[in-house]
């Protein structure tokens, strides 16, 4: 194992800023595994750690095929996570909206020019993720829709889900659009949990990896491979909207399925204590994202659903 600085900038009232890599096996870059870019983002951080671990095992078992590299950078904000700030501390942006950056530019964007030079060029770019709505996921792959995207290679990794959406614009400051651009192959890696640890959810995508790195003949693993993976459309996933704001009292679990006209959750009324509005399943199907926050604003997704025939 190669312990090294990515990518540094000089404290003036505290520590130094650093972005650490860990490298295993030697030769052509083959695999990059980014964890969390954003303060909160504690589940990415924790696989990333346990990434880190198990390959260090493996190295010293000469599990790693000869003629490849892989990479694993467990965060690339850790100023932000010794505060537990979501983003950056002094001005609230997000790094993983300032690629591919420019070192000449704001602090964030000097982080994310400084990151993306020592990753642009590895062939496969695995980055586990956050939503933007705080909430827990079935375990998926996700992909945009970029004209470069691989379905057939997302469904190595056996994960249950493989999910494509549409790019938007903000889209194209992200690490892995860039990584598209640059000619690697990108997939964003969702767990169940963001800011909270999760093994079971960290387990199945630890496994996830290494079955996909074992079928491009990176690594030597034998496991058992995993679901079989369902392609879903981002705009097939039925959202369930609260009208109203209070207090969230979920009923139901993330991969949990359900019937039409299951209760999913009530909102109560945070002065007076009634149910002011209780949430069905408007379809059969699976709970793909479930809100787990204890209060709603209105009009709110606080489920996804798949339906049960997609």
């Amino acid at each position: 194992m190669n312990k090294k600085i990515i990518y540094e900038i000089k404290g003036l009232y505290r520590d130094d800023f650093r972005v650490t890599g860990y490298e295993f096996g030697s030769g052509e870059k083959s695999v990059c595994i980014v964890g969390s870019s954003r303060g909160n983002e504690v589940q990415q951080l924790y696989v990333c750690s346990q990434l880190v671990k198990r390959l260090k095992k493996m190295e010293q078992e000469n599990r790693i095929k000869q003629g490849h590299s892989i990479m694993v950078i467990p965060s690339i904000n850790p100023y932000s996570m010794n505060i537990k700030k979501r983003f950056w501390p002094t001005d609230n942006t997000d790094i993983n909206r300032m690629f591919p950056g420019y070192d000449l530019g704001e602090t964030t964007q000097r982080i994310a020019d400084g990151v993306f030079q020592a990753i642009c060029d590895y062939k496969y770019g695995m980055q586990f993720t956050s939503f933007y709505m705080p909430g827990e996921f079935t375990p998926h792959i996700r992909m945009m829709k970029q004209g470069f995207e691989n379905v057939e290679m997302a469904k190595k990794f056996g994960m249950p889900y493989v999910v494509l959406r549409n790019t938007r614009p903000y889209d194209t400051t992200t690490l892995n659009y860039n990584w598209h651009v640059w000619e690697t192959h990108a997939f964003s890696i969702y767990t169940s949990t963001t800011d909270s640890i999760d093994k079971d959810s960290a387990e199945q995508a630890i496994q996830g990896i290494f079955t996909f790195l074992a079928k491009e003949g990176i690594l030597e693993y034998h496991a058992h491979e995993g679901y079989i993976s369902a392609v879903v459309e981002d705009t097939e996933l039925i959202p369930v909207r609260t009208h109203v704001a209070g207090i969230f009292e979920s009923c139901v679990k993330v991969n949990q399925q359900v019937m039409t006209g299951d209760v999913l959750a009530r909102v109560i009324d945070p002065y007076e204590g009634d149910v002011i509005q209780t949430l069905t399943a408007p379809v059969d199907g699976i709970v793909f994202f479930a809100h787990n926050e204890p209060l709603t604003y209105a009009n709110t997704a606080v489920f996804k659903l798949i339906g049960k025939y997609q």
